[in-house]
């Protein structure tokens, strides 16, 4: 069984920082591309970052030069770094796997105040 599993949200004051882990287990995630995606309330799942097997990443415009993806094939874990946190972070963060088909965790809120 796939399960990929959150950790690392709560709330900030802006200008904080977070770092977010998803675990993943009952997959070989050297192999999936790991990324992560949010969803404010209202708005539809986007995606924040990704990072290839190869190592190779990907970041929204928003979060350039303020969050970093990283991963750790031999902890299967993924990171996912967020320094300079602004309000418009505040949403629910969720963990992809993509391969031959996606995985997703439950989510973990992260919240940010002004």
């Amino acid at each position: 069984q796939v399960r990929l599993v959150e950790s690392g949200g709560g709330s900030v004051q802006a200008g904080g920082s977070l770092r977010l882990a998803c675990s993943a287990s009952g997959i070989i995630s050297s192999v999936y591309t790991l990324g992560w995606y949010r969803q404010a309330p209202g708005k539809e799942r986007d995606l924040v970052a990704k990072i290839t097997p190869g190592g190779s990443t990907n970041y929204v415009d928003s979060v350039k030069a303020r969050f970093t993806i990283s991963r750790d094939n031999a902890k299967n874990t993924v990171y996912l770094q967020m320094n300079s946190l602004r309000p418009e972070d505040t949403a629910v963060y969720y963990c992809n796997a993509a391969y031959a088909r996606n995985y997703w965790g439950q989510g973990t809120q992260v919240t940010v105040s002004s």
